[in-house]
């Protein structure tokens, strides 16, 4: 995963040294494997610290329970996903080669994080707060992004925030196929597909 952001979700517990964060980041590894492999609630607290190799009161300085651990892993989950997409796509020509580019960008990462899903799917239920702001964050930068190509004329104009909604859902779904289930095709394959879907449309055209 990408480097946390400024804020671990635990308040005035922010490491203020290289040591801490780097710690901090161990934590919240081995928080990502053990809630990706055991599910929330059968998760536990001595086994993200035996992960990480950490006492159990190193967790206790940057976290006061398995809740807030969790809703700041899907925090940082949320913000490496969107990384990873927005280094992928930096320097694409035009946006429906962004689209291309970063759908593929998406399920190749998928597959190297599996726990992904299984992470933001439980948080609909244990922190949903988070798991609204997870996609809203997405919605946020596709809508920017729609609205910077239509005006640059690379795209036509349209509900831009409604053309996001579709996008991630192509990709939420597309991601769970060929990034989890399935890995029969490839990343660049899958983009090929579904972007000149999204580009050309159902509607027959003449040969």
């Amino acid at each position: 995963m990408e480097q946390i952001g400024e804020r671990s979700g635990a308040g005035d517990k922010v490491p203020r040294t290289e040591r801490g964060r780097k710690t901090l980041r161990r934590v919240l590894e081995a928080a990502a494997q053990e809630f990706g492999t055991r599910g929330y609630h059968e998760a536990a607290i001595t086994g993200i610290t035996q992960r990480a190799g950490v006492a159990l009161g190193t967790f206790y300085t940057y976290f006061e329970s398995k809740e807030e651990v969790f809703r700041a892993l899907v925090r940082d989950m949320s913000r490496a996903t969107r990384a990873h997409v927005a280094e992928a796509v930096r320097g694409a020509p035009d946006r429906i080669a962004a689209e291309r580019i970063g759908l593929a960008a998406f399920i190749a990462f998928v597959r190297q994080h599996p726990e992904l899903y299984r992470i933001i799917e439980e948080a609909q239920f244990v922190a949903h707060d988070v798991y609204r702001e997870h996609y809203l964050s997405f919605v946020e930068g596709y809508r920017r992004n729609l609205s910077a190509a239509a005006a640059r004329g690379e795209i036509s104009e349209g509900p831009d925030e409604l053309r996001g909604w579709t996008l991630i859902g192509m990709s939420v779904f597309l991601g769970m196929r060929y990034g989890i289930w399935n890995q029969d095709l490839s990343p660049e394959d899958v983009a090929n597909h579904a972007i000149d879907l999204v580009a050309e449309g159902l509607r027959p055209r003449a040969p």
